[in-house]
């Protein structure tokens, strides 16, 4: 697919809007890194701001690539377990603790 439509730009700010709920519902794996997470989740809300922005611009291509920002930080913290998270349709991680 070349084009980035309406349907795939809603289903995107769905996903990591869904994604983000839960990662700041999450328990931190690494309390000692709370810094860390509160920073995560500062970027991860900042660059869904920025979609936003872009999205009412009509600019789907810097919107769907904000939204792709975004979920890039919600699967690295996840990761770094700075999100205990067990989604494995929202995150790169298993689904089993």
């Amino acid at each position: 697919m070349k084009t980035i439509t309406n349907e795939r730009l809603n289903k995107y700010f769905a996903v990591t809007k869904e994604a983000f709920a839960l990662a700041q519902q999450s328990g931190n794996l690494h309390q000692e890194l709370a810094e860390e997470r509160a920073d995560f989740l500062d970027m991860i809300e900042r660059y869904i701001n920025d979609a936003e922005h872009f999205e009412k611009k009509e600019d789907k291509v810097n919107a769907f690539a904000a939204l792709n920002y975004a979920h890039g930080w919600l699967d690295a913290g996840a990761r770094l377990g700075l999100f205990d998270v067990h989604n494995s349709r929202l995150f790169t991680v298993d689904d089993k603790p």
